[in-house]
């Protein structure tokens, strides 16, 4: 038989499986849980890709700045590819 002061120290999960129940996750937990495991991977992928680059950092970081410039122009360029249309002057250039 449990006394008074032992059943203060019980928690949730403890009170449930003296019952044979066990508490649910949500749907929100896992999820977070998920994406914030595939955030951390990413990130630790992008490293290791960057720390095992064949270039320097320096040409490295030219190139990254390089395509991150492009992308409004790449983008406005696939859009009017989508449709049929050049968009701009930029659009028949070979990469």
């Amino acid at each position: 038989m449990m006394k008074l002061k032992e059943l203060r120290n019980l928690g949730k999960d403890d009170i449930l499986e003296m019952m044979g129940l066990q508490t649910k996750t949500s749907t929100t937990a896992w999820l977070a849980g998920t994406l914030g495991t595939f955030g951390v991977g990413l990130l630790v992928g992008a490293g290791l890709g960057l720390l095992l680059a064949p270039k320097p950092g320096r040409e490295l970081r030219e190139d990254l700045r390089d395509r991150f410039r492009r992308v409004p122009s790449d983008a406005d360029d696939a859009v009017a590819g989508m449709s049929g249309r050049e968009s701009s002057p930029n659009a028949s250039k070979p990469y």
